[in-house]
């Protein structure tokens, strides 16, 4: 009986996903989605160590909360996962963004659906504070993203995730 309940929630999973999936690529022929591709630039590890213009997971602000606030994602649920991250102010024509920097090794043992979840929630939390999201591991290699067009209301937002597992073999539902 628990193990018939467990497939049936799969299931229901399954085509919700299926559901949302197919909800983004109708959206994504959409001119408003286009204004939600990730942005080119560089992942800059070396500001990690020296923030300069960036908040990090190790910038604390003694008198007020520090925008964006990704710490109760990384204390919470996230801790072995999200590893730390670089958060970019709007400058010029660049939005602004947070760079997710994640444990490379929790990563690639998820599934889709947890990489989705995981990239879902912390994407919403970074979208509150105006900021759009990319997930990198430490080599550097482009994991995710979860951008957002502010100008429209509602605000539309797209989750790509690299489908393919780190560690060379294939994942499929």
């Amino acid at each position: 009986m628990r193990k018939h309940k467990m497939v049936a929630q799969k299931s229901l999973i399954t085509l919700l996903l299926g559901i949302s999936l197919t909800t983004i690529s109708l959206l994504s022929s959409q001119p408003s989605i286009a204004q939600t591709e990730a942005s080119d630039a560089p992942l800059e590890l070396d500001l990690l160590n020296n923030p300069k213009g960036v908040i990090t997971a190790n910038t604390i602000n003694q008198g007020q909360l520090t925008i964006p606030s990704l710490w109760w994602a990384k204390e919470n649920s996230e801790n072995k996962l999200l590893d730390n991250w670089i958060a970019y102010p709007a400058a010029g024509t660049q939005k602004a963004r947070v760079d997710v920097i994640v444990n490379q090794q929790f990563w690639s043992i998820l599934d889709y659906l947890e990489r989705y979840n995981f990239v879902n929630r912390v994407g919403s939390l970074a979208r509150n504070y105006g900021y759009n999201i990319r997930v990198f591991n430490y080599q550097q290699e482009r994991l995710a993203t979860y951008t957002c067009n502010f100008n429209t209301s509602p605000i539309l937002c797209m989750i790509k995730i690299d489908s393919q597992n780190k560690l060379g073999l294939g994942r499929s539902l």
